[in-house]
């Protein structure tokens, strides 16, 4: 594991440019207007998110999870693996990577089952289709897609750092690490360094609870620029959230995902 972000294959390999980002989503955006894959990515975010509540794992399982199921889809389209399937795998990945335990096969399954059926029934007209054997073949092709590059960089460090700094532990942290876990609805992991994205996070907590901590941001030697941009799409995908009625309209932006074809050619 490196111990340095700067050295990490998260830093050298993982980092991505907003251009990168929309050729390698190209096809997928042929089929979805960029607005509706986002919010395709907000509802499995959630699904993720409600998946790793039920099974009790650490928030930075369910930040790793949903990372790596981002990795997955900016280098593969939404109709190489279905991305019903590719969640759970993310879960039950990050788990062994975060060194929380191996979650049970039947445990896994059994919640899958369970949050499909009382959370987003009106997602899936039918219980959850996979098996282990299936969630397996698919942690294949994520570790595979990956490289093994499965150390990640979470902001929530640097933010109780900056935090100590500041001194105000008590009412910023709770709100700076909310706004850090809605930040994994958006694509700021694949752009920034997490201190960035800790700090912009901040820096917004500071604003919604009216802190004035100009002058310790003014000391600071970032890009504030950066910081600003981060903001911004944080600030979006608020908008954006604000006005999407999930139930409403995620059947049928899943109706739009081409059929996946779970099986390669390597185990036909």
């Amino acid at each position: 594991m490196a111990g340095n972000f700067w050295q990490s294959s998260h830093f050298q390999q993982w980092l991505l440019d907003r251009q990168d980002l929309l050729r390698e989503r190209h096809h997928d955006l042929q089929i979805f207007p960029e607005e509706e894959y986002q919010k395709m990515m907000i509802f499995f975010a959630n699904f993720i998110q409600a998946l790793g509540e039920q099974l009790k794992v650490k928030q930075q399982v369910i930040a790793t999870a949903t990372v790596y199921f981002k990795r997955f889809f900016v280098r593969n389209s939404l109709k190489c693996i279905d991305p019903l399937l590719m969640a759970p795998t993310c879960i039950f990945l990050a788990s062994k990577v975060e060194e929380f335990g191996v979650i049970s096969n039947s445990r896994l399954i059994t919640t899958c089952q369970t949050v499909v059926k009382n959370k987003f029934s009106y997602a899936y007209a039918q219980e959850f289709p996979y098996r282990m054997s299936q969630v397996l073949e698919c942690e294949f092709y994520l570790l595979e897609m990956m490289d093994c590059c499965l150390v990640l960089y979470h902001p929530y460090r640097p933010l109780v750092y900056y935090i100590q700094d500041i001194g105000q532990e008590e009412t910023l942290l709770p709100m700076a690490w909310k706004v850090i876990n809605d930040s994994l609805r958006t694509d700021v992991c694949l752009l920034y360094p997490p201190h960035q994205i800790a700090l912009a996070c901040l820096h917004m907590a500071c604003v919604i609870l009216g802190r004035d901590c100009k002058q310790w941001f003014a000391e600071l030697n970032v890009d504030m620029e950066k910081i600003l941009e981060i903001t911004r799409q944080i600030l979006s995908l608020y908008d954006a959230w604000k006005q999407f009625d999930e139930k409403k309209e995620v059947p049928a932006l899943l109706a739009k995902v081409p059929k996946p074809k779970i099986q390669s050619s390597r185990y036909a």
